[in-house]
Parts: structure tokens; C-alpha cells; sequence
């Protein structure tokens, strides 16, 4: 895929989305469409991501994450442009 047909957003989704299964939820999505980038809660109860991949992908993602997995409660989900080339996609630590 070349790179001008990729794009890459940043998430931030506030609501019930720690202690859910969000994070792996989000991975097993992403992976199941080829989307790269990174997963992980934030200190203020939010879960913060960066994804990237084809557009398509990108907005399948971008609309999971306002329903999250079964346990959560998604109030909002802010997108912006995201920067970066990632080679998988991870969950990381708390940041």
C-alpha cells in the first residue's frame, strides 16, 4: 500500500473505556483490518489511540471506537490528525 493511501488519526474517547477490554477490543479490531498504530489509557480515565491505515479502514475504526467493546460506555470520541508510521499495532503503557 503505498503511503499517500494511508491516513492517520488520533483518538481520544472518554467515558467508561478503562477496565473494559477496550484496549485489546481495539487491537483485535485494528489487526482484523490491517490498520496500524498504538492503544492506551491515559491517567484522566480516557483511552487514547493512534491509527493508521487505509482510509476506509481508518473510519471503520474511527466508528468502533464510539461503541467500544460490550462493557463500555462511550461518551465521545475526539479525532484529529495523527502523525507517524507504525509497523503493527500495540498496546502500550499508561501515559
Amino acid at each position: 500500500m503505498a503511503t499517500s493511501e494511508r491516513v492517520c488519526r488520533h483518538l481520544s474517547i472518554h467515558g467508561r473505556v478503562q477496565g473494559v477490554w477496550y484496549r485489546e477490543s481495539m487491537r483485535q479490531f485494528a489487526e482484523s483490518r490491517a490498520i496500524t498504530g498504538w492503544v492506551r489509557n491515559r491517567m484522566d480515565g480516557s483511552v487514547e489511540a493512534m491509527v493508521q491505515g487505509a482510509p476506509e479502514a481508518v473510519e471503520a475504526i474511527i466508528r468502533w471506537a464510539h461503541r467500544g467493546p460490550e462493557a463500555a460506555q462511550v461518551d465521545r470520541v475526539d479525532v484529529s490528525a495523527g502523525d507517524g508510521d507504525f509497523p503493527t499495532f500495540e498496546k502500550r503503557t499508561t501515559g
